[in-house]
């Protein structure tokens, strides 16, 4: 009975030492815009992680609107109250559709991931692109930044889930910008497959 209990201990010691928290903060992208929070991708990712071996624990600290100075606003009452191990930050697009100075959104992204760091969190950065409404210039300005402040903060970067879901008209929101409920599961599998081997 006392050796039976003894493995039970260990067994649950064991599972809790190899969960992980992993906090999302995005925007409407990641917030589950005009569909129920359960729906969208974050809240089906632990499931999707679960089967590539992963015992992750997922948190929803995203947005809809939410701007990168949103987040940084908004960030160090969530790493307090959540401690996560690791921070996914999927922020930017607002910046870039409301045409914010490149360095503004640069500077807010690296005090992020400084604070991130400084809990001794691991940051994973996703890329962002925005469609050309202030020029491609602009544009290529908002996405460059990204693969810059990866190299120079030495944090993985992953590929936006957007690219493969805009092209799928059937999977995408009237406005353009969001994808529908249909496109949930999809982006929780893509997600995870680009984050398992970083957690």
């Amino acid at each position: 009975m006392i050796r039976r209990f003894s493995l039970i201990l260990i067994l649950l010691f064991s599972a809790g030492a190899n969960s992980q928290t992993l906090l999302v903060l995005g925007d409407s992208l990641s917030a589950g815009y005009q569909m129920p929070i359960e729906q969208a991708w974050p809240s089906l990712l632990g499931g999707a992680l679960e089967e590539k071996g992963k015992s992750v624990s997922v948190i929803n600290g995203s947005i809809s609107g939410d701007t990168t100075g949103n987040g940084l606003a908004r960030l160090p009452a969530l790493l307090k109250q959540h401690q996560p191990d690791t921070v996914l930050i999927e922020l930017g697009a607002n910046d870039g559709l409301r045409g914010f100075p490149p360095n503004v959104v640069e500077n807010n992204l690296r005090a992020m991931i400084d604070q991130i760091k400084a809990t001794d969190s691991q940051v994973i950065l996703m890329q962002i692109r925005i469609p050309p409404n202030y020029g491609q210039r602009y544009s290529n300005a908002i996405a460059q930044l990204y693969p810059a402040l990866s190299d120079e903060k030495s944090v993985p970067l992953i590929p936006f889930f957007l690219e493969q879901v805009i092209v799928k008209p059937d999977w995408m929101m009237n406005d353009g910008l969001h994808p529908k409920p249909e496109a949930q599961p999809w982006i929780a599998g893509f997600m995870a497959e680009q984050l398992s081997p970083l957690l």
